[in-house]
């Protein structure tokens, strides 16, 4: 048995270093071995292991001695995907979420709009933040552009919602205590692009399936043609420029590829700055209001509502996500690059 498990581990890894996902894999294991021979969450978690870097494919003890676990691994995997939950990362490094919570006090950590950004940021990420924010009002003064900006972003949608409040605490004090969800909570991705005036283009990925390079890049091609389709005059008189996520697959190799085939100016905004980025801010904080108390029984009903959701949103929603930025990195700073608290 200890044999087989290694022999599904090193397929894994082969397939993860040719850039598979990990339910492509977990098919491809399936359709040679037999249905049961592997899960789609095992493929996950290895590949989640593989991501931060341990290639090891042992197992963690179980027994005796606590595992002890590196703050840098806890932080690797927060750099690779700043939307990871404490359960996850528990689950990926096969420790006790308790743990997770301390290391990531020690590490200065907290979550706002479920993105993890650090309690206190160092001198450099001040002075990045006052550097891009400065930047881009002066680029705006001169030539305005915001008009040009098409935002994409991700989300977990979980199926069971409880209620939930997400705000700003003071350095010193705990952040407010919520109901947490199941250990392994049934949710899907939605991968949204949007501008001023509205939605372009989203999808909602199969129940607990991630995103990878060749999934992006697929979506980006859709996303070109809701373009042409939806804003033929900004495609063929103006530049576009992209808003994206500075994490995989976003910034990797075929990603870059791809946009630059695409023509599009890609507006990266610094790290750990959901304070300054519309999705996180304005469009995700909303929406999440929404999803609050709601429970739903398939990927129907979620799908459902957020046609809804979309639907309601007049034009000055959307309008003011893009509009308000101005203001944003005008007050990033005035407050010499410290996070801007709504």
């Amino acid at each position: 048995m200890e044999e087989k498990k290694q022999h599904f581990r090193h397929i894994m890894l082969d397939y993860f270093k040719k850039g598979k996902n990990a339910t492509e894999t977990q098919k491809k294991i399936c359709a040679v071995y037999g249905e049961d021979a592997v899960t789609e969450r095992t493929c996950q978690k290895w590949f989640a292991k593989f991501r931060a870097g341990d290639f090891s494919l042992d197992d963690a003890p179980r027994s005796g001695r606590p595992v002890e676990v590196d703050s840098d691994q806890i932080e690797t995997l927060i750099e690779s995907n700043r939307r990871y939950t404490t359960r996850e990362i528990a689950d990926i490094l096969k420790i006790s979420k308790s743990s997770v919570e301390n290391h990531l006090h020690q590490l200065g950590y907290m979550n706002r709009f479920d993105v993890w950004v650090p309690h206190k940021l160092s001198e450099k990420n001040l002075l990045d933040r006052i550097s891009a924010c400065d930047s881009l009002l002066k680029r705006n003064e001169n030539v305005p552009f915001l008009k040009q900006i098409v935002m994409g972003n991700e989300k977990w949608i979980l199926y069971n919602n409880g209620e939930r409040k997400r705000s700003w605490s003071k350095r010193n004090e705990p952040p407010p205590t919520t109901p947490k969800a199941g250990l392994h909570p049934k949710k899907v991705m939605l991968c949204i692009w949007w501008d001023w005036k509205g939605v372009l283009y989203y999808e909602l990925l199969p129940e607990n399936q991630t995103i990878n390079s060749n999934k992006y890049c697929s979506q980006l091609d859709q996303l070109k043609a809701a373009l042409d389709e939806k804003r033929p005059e900004l495609v063929n008189r103006k530049r576009i420029i992209f808003h994206q996520d500075t994490t995989r697959p976003h910034v990797s190799l075929m990603t870059r590829q791809k946009l630059s085939q695409l023509g599009w100016e890609v507006l990266i905004p610094p790290p750990y700055s959901p304070d300054i980025a519309p999705s996180d801010f304005h469009l995700f904080r909303s929406l999440q209001n929404s999803l609050n108390g709601r429970n739903f029984n398939s990927l129907e009903e979620c799908k459902r509502h957020l046609e809804q959701f979309f639907a309601q949103k007049d034009k000055k929603f959307w309008e003011d996500g893009i509009m308000k930025l101005p203001e944003k990195w005008q007050k990033v700073v005035e407050q010499k690059g410290e996070y801007v608290v709504q």
